[in-house]
């Protein structure tokens, strides 16, 4: 399922979607970042190759859904630098952007951008960051993911925010850049219409024990099945995926 649409984290305000242009990616592969707000969508749905738009809000999640971990955490990091020397000060920020690099590997960190696909930043790209202002003459900055994978327990998914908070500040400054959060922790998940399948089958399950409550003649249409699977932030370091739909009893002939 293609994104043709836009998806901002209007919490961070980072431009991080500037990197690099947008890359049409499969949800049935890619990595996607959870925010708790939606904004809205328009997706290409290649089961009925028709774009799908969508706009909700909290009060609009159907109660069927699956909760679980999100799969990566993910803290969203400036480097910022203010030498007065514009040529200076750029290479004072990607060398401390490089040290990340180089530190991330040895300390369970991945570094990464995206604004809805998480792409990963290497050694490679990373020299295609744009700088933008950080809010003073002579100073600019670069903005991009942390991220480490979450385990499956409650211990080990505090431990992994704890390895994210260190990381900030285990980084060697160099000349008068500095590294900082840019904004709150959020989450990823792993291609999400992999759980497709389970969460039909919690929707089935679900209505056939409604229709049962009404009588063995009770009859139920399941609508909007064809939607994509959506994702929510449903705690500290868990998600709520769903599909959108609506259910209808009518009684049997």
């Amino acid at each position: 399922m293609a994104r043709i649409g836009t998806y901002r984290l209007a919490s961070f305000g980072l431009a991080l979607a500037a990197a690099w242009p947008a890359q049409a990616q499969d949800i049935n592969e890619g990595e996607v970042v959870v925010t708790g707000t939606r904004a809205r969508q328009v997706y290409m749905d290649p089961r009925t190759n028709r774009a799908i738009e969508t706009e909700e809000d909290a009060s609009e999640l159907p109660a069927i859904g699956l909760r679980r971990r999100a799969d990566f955490a993910l803290l969203p990091v400036i480097v910022a630098g203010d030498t007065r020397e514009r040529e200076q000060r750029r290479e004072e920020i990607l060398t401390m952007v490089r040290s990340a690099l180089s530190l991330a590997g040895r300390s369970g960190i991945e570094l990464a951008i995206g604004d809805f696909f998480v792409v990963p930043l290497t050694t490679g790209n990373y020299r295609t960051l744009p700088f933008l202002g950080d809010g003073r003459p002579d100073s600019e900055r670069v903005a991009f993911f942390i991220k480490t994978r979450l385990g499956a327990s409650a211990d080990e998914a505090n431990q992994a925010i704890s390895r994210l908070e260190q990381f900030v500040s285990s980084v060697p400054a160099a000349g008068r850049a500095e590294m900082r959060a840019g904004g709150p922790l959020t989450l990823s998940i792993v291609a999400p219409d992999q759980y497709r399948g389970r969460l039909l089958d919690l929707i089935a399950q679900d209505a056939l024990a409604i229709a049962a409550r009404f009588g063995p003649q009770q009859k139920v249409e399941a609508q909007g099945l064809d939607r994509p699977v959506e994702w929510r932030r449903a705690g500290a370091t868990e998600v709520f995926l769903y599909i959108p739909h609506r259910m209808v009893f009518r009684p049997g002939d």
